[in-house]
């Protein structure tokens, strides 16, 4: 069955692709969830007049999404989390991590579009991640797990506090 997608789905395509898949997909999911719409021939002329029309847009959404690209090139993003020895981490850091890091450096992107590569991250260390800012404007996200700042002073403390311990007993 050809369908005409309506948002962008994972595996399959972008907005306005018009892709074939099985008829049960798309019966039973894609249509009812309202991420495509049947690909009759009365909406591909309307697809068509759409995509003419958004063409010069689509040329400033490019531009945008590169500016954007280069600023995300140039951060350096370190995502503290609470390891144990040897650097493994107590859970992991995935991409809704790496969306909150870039929120606090001011650029907002949806999590479903940032890519850990290599799946979860579960030890220190340097990694990357790929960011799509549009269907032709795909960036290298470089980013670092470091270790938390507060198991640092958690492990600091037990040893000042045996000595000020030691010092009383005396």
């Amino acid at each position: 069955m050809e369908i005409i997608l309506l948002k962008d789905v994972e595996n399959l395509g972008f907005k306005d692709d018009i892709v074939e898949v099985k008829n049960g997909y798309a019966r039973n999911y894609l249509i009812p969830k309202g991420y495509a719409i049947i690909a009759t021939p009365g909406a591909k002329k309307q697809l068509a007049e759409v995509l003419r029309q958004r063409a010069h847009k689509e040329k400033s959404l490019i531009e945008e999404a590169k500016k954007l690209a280069e600023k995300i090139k140039a951060l350096e993003i370190k995502i503290p989390a609470k390891t144990g020895k040897q650097g493994k981490l107590f859970g992991s850091v995935n991409n809704a991590n790496l969306q909150e890091a870039l929120a606090k450096e001011g650029i907002e992107i949806d999590r479903k579009f940032i890519k850990v590569t290599g799946g979860n991250v579960k030890r220190t260390g340097k990694y990357q991640a790929t960011v799509r800012l549009h269907r032709e404007v795909v960036v290298e996200l470089p980013f670092e797990v470091v270790k938390a700042e507060e198991t640092v002073q958690a492990e600091e403390k037990p040893a000042e506090e045996t000595s000020e311990n030691e010092q009383t007993e005396e």
